[in-house]
């Protein structure tokens, strides 16, 4: 295991690395100069240069690129070309609302997910079952934005679901539940959707196999049968979902914080961008990489617990 797992961080570095070298680049071919931002429409070129000097934008690319990576491999991700602040202590700021809100979304996608998942596939091509992957398929197909918005409307401006105080305010994330549940449910939805039809895909794979009939033959119930027998071994591609899914809720994030007016990563990150913060963006995009990564680790292993079978080395 131990092995394994120095393997698979070994691994990550050649990743870390093309992303740094996609956003540096994809970053540099956005139209506009920072330091005319910084300086002002009205600034002079003399101006101009003296703050690209400064920031070391009139190097070349790859120069650009070499400095930046120097300094990250010493924990330096840069400054913020706005404010001037170190980018560890912006993103630090902003860093664990957006895994909290990733965190809730994934906990909900989860319980709702396995729950249709698992009564759409013990009672296949019945009512239910249909009526689930219905509801599942416009899950799946509403944007969260549009998902978002029609919340908002529904339940903090046009009724009476909750109180003046509980609205969502700029600076209210995480003050109550209240405040909480919505942009929860907007980020959540999706993935709930996809697995709710990865669940009853596998679980209708597995339910088919002898030895589920083996366990029926034997007198068990079907309370045991499904979950003790059925629902461990059918979760394993599932898990590979969930992990998946909360890297995407991180990068979706960003709309629905921008949506609910929620200071974390991805609203910072699409602040960043509009105004060419070009080591914001790198420096969030590279965090949440190290993030999607460790996640995805931390699946792998997983497969461990759920089967002994599976070998990891």
């Amino acid at each position: 295991m131990l092995k394994y797992i120095i393997r698979r961080v070994l691994q990550t570095i050649p990743v870390l690395i093309g992303v740094s070298i996609l956003v540096f680049s994809l970053m540099h071919l956005i139209p506009g100069n920072p330091a005319q931002i910084i300086a002002g429409e009205g600034a002079s070129e003399q101006t101009v240069r003296q703050i690209e000097e400064r920031l070391g934008l009139n190097d070349p690319i790859h120069i650009q690129y070499f400095n930046y990576m120097s300094g990250v491999l010493q924990g330096d991700l840069g400054n913020s070309v706005r404010s001037g602040r170190a980018v560890s202590d912006e993103i630090s700021a902003r860093f664990w609302v957006t895994v909290e809100l990733s965190f809730y979304a994934t906990v909900l996608a989860v319980f709702l997910g396995l729950m249709a998942g698992i009564i759409s596939a013990v009672r296949r091509y019945t009512v239910a079952d249909t009526a689930i992957m219905i509801v599942a398929l416009f899950g799946l197909s509403m944007p969260n934005f549009w998902l978002g918005l029609v919340l908002i409307d529904w339940f903090a401006i046009g009724g009476d679901w909750l109180p003046e105080w509980a609205k969502l305010r700029p600076s209210g994330w995480g003050d109550s539940w209240r405040q909480v549940i919505l942009p929860v449910i907007t980020l959540g939805t999706g993935g709930a959707a996809i697995i709710a039809r990865m669940t009853r895909s596998s679980m209708l794979e597995v339910i088919n196999q002898d030895y589920i009939r083996t366990a029926r033959a034997k007198g068990l119930t079907d309370r045991i049968v499904t979950y003790r027998h059925a629902l461990k071994n059918a979760l394993i591609p599932v898990v590979t979902v969930v992990g998946l899914e909360f890297g995407g809720f991180l990068g979706g994030a960003v709309l629905t914080e921008t949506i609910f007016a929620i200071n974390g990563m991805g609203r910072l990150t699409v602040q960043a961008i509009t105004q060419r913060d070009f080591p914001i963006v790198q420096g969030a995009v590279l965090v949440l990489s190290v993030l999607f990564v460790f996640v995805n680790l931390i699946v792998d292993i997983s497969y461990k617990l759920l089967n002994k079978r599976i070998d990891l080395n």
